[in-house]
């Protein structure tokens, strides 16, 4: 219970007892004159106890007071760190902290806004913020604030752009807080950030997505969005859209003679011509490769893509200068307009149309590029049936390994001297069920663009290899040599020696009799891969040949550095020796070269008995062609064997 002085009861306990002790000794001694020893004793006994609480008292409100005082000043600091800390993250956050009022009127500005946008708080303090904004983000800025107003911590963001104080345009995302009913903010934050690097690398990238890296041209992705516009944009009757399609004659060997760096430097040339090339408004793109496109929107039977399309055909003859070489590529240029995709295609949707008319434009490149190169043909129905025809022989050459339709013929390689047949060259045959004796022009170029030709090859290898010890287990002698062709997409598989190492212990052919036959192509891409490929080929003992010696761009570098035994003639040079003395002079230099290096040479495509005397009289180590034998099944070529394949021998 409290006292009236609202002190508790048992704080003035201890004064009573004094008081009460007091009180009795002076009645005592008032009514008898005399104190006791033990009244003395316990008054003073109860005046030292007093004293002492008073001194324990003042003690312990001293250190009360002490540890209050403490806690005071350690949250006072830590007040007032938190409050400068919080000053700090304000005036050097990359945020803009911006406090205006609802007719954005600014209240307070953080000291960032001088680092962001070059203002100094004294600028804009007091000011209406509006009044350096251009009149467009002035609008949307007082919406933004209009449409939190109403609403306490409503929150809402918008993009702008501001000037900097220097004029440039910043890109910014604000962020508008109502903190008006806040006593300590009591106005409308604006949480400003400069987002004008984040908005450049969004550009780049978008930019980058829709631009091929090395010539800066539209790539494939918004070159079908343009076309699908234009399509959107074309008039009924009036207007056509007209896509080219441009694939480069001659690009892959300048790659892969030259290097990827001089084939880049190329298409940049080859892209600086083609816009030259085409009108203001066409678009131009590449596809990646050596593949360009060109969009072309004109009036109705004007010809005007005709006309792009033999600017480019022509402007392309020039030479294109490179380092200090002058490189020469020509280009096959296929057409489609919108008004050839027939009534069924049209009006199936722009973004269908638009991938119809790129398709047929790659159809009608193909057809020019057929015909020799180096012009234009214009998209005609007939070549789709062309293209479905080519899908129906690619997936019947899926099966075709399967169903036992491939079959080897093998044509015979003669020794010079002797006359005498040393081995064989395997070469693929396809008997297709309804279609006959299928060329092997026709369906290696889709083994090789499918990747077919990996399964194929290691079947032709096994075959091949198998036919020699059939032959040797039947004449009791040695195993012939056999020469098999590998494709360049075989070298891309890094296990090409270990399938060939397999193919020998399955076969049981001497690898010294296996002669595997590469065109130039492999010397001259991806060398460093193909060197190492080609040194653990020649450690497992097979003989290299390259085949079509003298048709590409190989290096006698490359030569010497590849383990190579034999360079095959190609039989463009020996069909017109005695015609032209240049030809006969260069097949005679590959002769030469083969024997300086240490390496036979093989002559293809021997005919004429005049052919043979020329390479005989040259050096020429072996020899091939229809004058000794065509191709023939494994039966003939048996018989060829033994019986010699019918050449006159070298005179005496």
């Amino acid at each position: 219970m409290d006292g009236e002085g609202g002190q508790p009861f048992g704080v003035l306990l201890p004064y009573v007892a004094v008081l009460a002790a007091l009180a009795t000794s002076i009645v005592w001694f008032a009514r008898t004159g005399q104190a006791t020893p033990f009244v003395a004793y316990t008054r003073s006994a109860l005046i030292l106890l007093i004293v002492g609480r008073q001194l324990l008292t003042l003690l312990e409100n001293r250190g009360l007071t002490r540890n209050l005082e403490t806690r005071v000043a350690d949250r006072t600091a830590e007040l007032y760190a938190s409050e400068q800390r919080f000053h700090a993250l304000v005036q050097h956050s990359s945020d803009v902290v911006t406090v205006v009022g609802t007719d954005a009127v600014v209240l307070y500005q953080s000291e960032s806004v001088q680092r962001v946008f070059g203002y100094t708080p004294a600028m804009l303090t007091g000011r209406d913020l509006t009044e350096r904004f251009s009149p467009e983000s002035a609008a949307r800025l007082l919406d933004a604030l209009r449409s939190v107003s109403a609403r306490p911590y409503a929150t809402t963001v918008l993009e702008l752009t501001l000037p900097h104080l220097d004029q440039r345009l910043r890109q910014a995302e604000i962020t508008v807080t109502n903190l008006l009913g806040d006593p300590n903010v009591g106005g409308l934050v604006l949480n400003t950030r400069d987002i004008s690097e984040r908005k450049e690398l969004q550009e780049q990238l978008v930019h980058e997505a829709y631009h091929d890296a090395l010539t800066q041209l539209a790539n494939r992705a918004l070159f079908r969005e343009r076309v699908a516009e234009a399509l959107e944009q074309r008039g009924e009757d009036d207007d056509d859209v007209t896509v080219l399609f441009l694939d480069l004659d001659g690009f892959k060997e300048v790659n892969d003679s030259l290097g990827h760096l001089a084939g880049d430097q190329l298409l940049v040339r080859v892209a600086d011509r083609l816009t030259a090339s085409v009108r203001d408004g066409d678009v131009v793109a590449r596809f990646g490769g050596d593949e360009f496109a060109v969009l072309i929107r004109s009036a109705l039977g004007q010809g005007e893509a005709e006309l792009v399309a033999q600017r480019i055909v022509d402007e392309l003859h020039e030479p294109f200068r490179v380092g200090d070489r002058d490189l020469h590529v020509r280009g096959s240029i296929g057409l489609a307009a919108y008004t050839a995709l027939g009534e069924g295609a049209a009006g199936a949707g722009h973004a269908d149309d638009a991938e119809q008319l790129m398709r047929n434009a790659d159809l009608a490149m193909y057809k020019a590029k057929g015909t020799g190169g180096s012009g234009f043909a214009s998209y005609d129905p007939r070549m789709l049936a062309g293209l479905v025809e080519r899908l129906e022989l690619e997936a019947d050459l899926r099966l075709a390994l399967e169903r036992g339709e491939l079959r080897l013929h093998y044509q015979p390689t003669i020794d010079m001297a002797d006359s005498r047949v040393i081995g064989f060259e395997a070469l693929v045959r396809w008997q297709h069920p309804t279609r006959g004796m299928i060329n092997p022009l026709d369906f290696i170029p889709i083994a090789e663009a499918t990747g077919l030709i990996v399964p194929l090859g290691r079947w032709v290898l096994h075959e091949a290899c198998r036919q020699a010890m059939e032959w040797s287990a039947r004449d009791g002698r040695r195993p012939v040599k056999m020469a098999v062709n590998v494709s360049v997409r075989q070298f891309d598989r890094s296990d090409l020696p270990a399938v060939v190492r397999e193919v020998l212990t399955e076969t049981g052919m001497p690898a010294d009799q296996l002669c595997l036959e590469m065109t130039e192509s492999v010397l001259m891409t991806d060398t460093e891969d193909n060197l190492a490929q080609l040194v653990r080929l020649k450690a497992l003992g097979v003989t290299l040949a390259i085949d079509d010696f003298g048709t590409g761009y190989s290096s006698l570098a490359y030569l010497r550095r590849f383990p190579v035994d034999t360079l095959k003639i190609d039989r463009s040079f020996v069909e017109r020796l005695g015609e032209q003395a240049d030809d006969a002079a260069l097949a005679g230099t590959i002769v030469q070269l083969g024997q300086s290096l240490g390496m036979s040479t093989v002559a293809e495509g021997i005919e004429e008995y005049g052919q043979l005397a020329a390479l005989r009289e040259m050096g020429c180590t072996f020899a091939q062609g229809f004058y000794f034998s065509r191709p023939v099944p494994a039966g003939e070529a048996g018989r060829l064997l033994l019986e010699g394949a019918g050449a006159q021998p070298a005179p005496a």
